[in-house]
């Protein structure tokens, strides 16, 4: 870990002390002493998304390939953290592509997933994200994603509804353009 990194995780630590005293705790309670490092180191890992390189991340990983067949990888597991309340929202990346002469590495499209998942977001614009990295890391014909995903900030507060999915959709080339490419990736997830 970086200085900065260190700095940014003492400072989280202090404002996480804050917040405890806030809710009428006591910081110095068993249960709680090392809670304010804990919750700091936490988010700093949630959040890593911010601080990665999305080049070293490929790392090179795009091949060539005269595969012009979609390529699908469903049920990549994400979590990332809303935006607006800060809490989880927990589910499941699909992945599709077309290829134009180059593939990417399967492990890649987990990676990128996680890249932008690990960021403070609403998810219309992390699949958004998602789908358009993968179509500028390989121009792809087209690029599918779909994300479905269960969002703490109406599960724990607010509306309270515990069995609600949020599904998204961001279709790119001939998913948008050939609705028959759509329904195809649609139907085998």
């Amino acid at each position: 870990m970086s200085t900065e990194d260190d700095d940014n995780i003492r400072r989280m630590s202090d404002s996480y002390r804050d917040i405890i005293v806030a809710l009428g705790e006591d910081p110095q309670r068993e249960g709680l002493v090392d809670t304010p490092v804990r919750a700091a180191k936490a988010m700093h890992f949630i959040t890593g998304g911010f601080r990665e390189n999305l080049d070293d991340l490929i790392n090179g990983a795009v091949f060539t390939s005269d595969t012009d067949e979609m390529v699908i990888v469903s049920n990549i597991e994400m979590y990332s953290l809303c935006e607006h309340h800060m809490l989880p929202f927990i589910g499941k990346c699909h992945v599709a592509y077309i290829p134009q002469g180059k593939v990417i590495g399967l492990s890649k499209i987990a990676r990128i997933v996680d890249y932008f998942a690990r960021r403070l977001q609403i998810q219309e614009v992390l699949t958004k994200q998602v789908a358009n990295c993968v179509n500028e890391s390989i121009d792809a014909q087209g690029v599918g994603v779909v994300i479905e995903a269960q969002h703490m900030c109406m599960m724990m507060r607010g509306v309270q509804k515990q069995n609600s999915i949020m599904k998204t959709s961001c279709m790119i080339g001939n998913f948008r353009t050939q609705s028959q490419t759509r329904e195809e990736f649609l139907r085998l997830l």
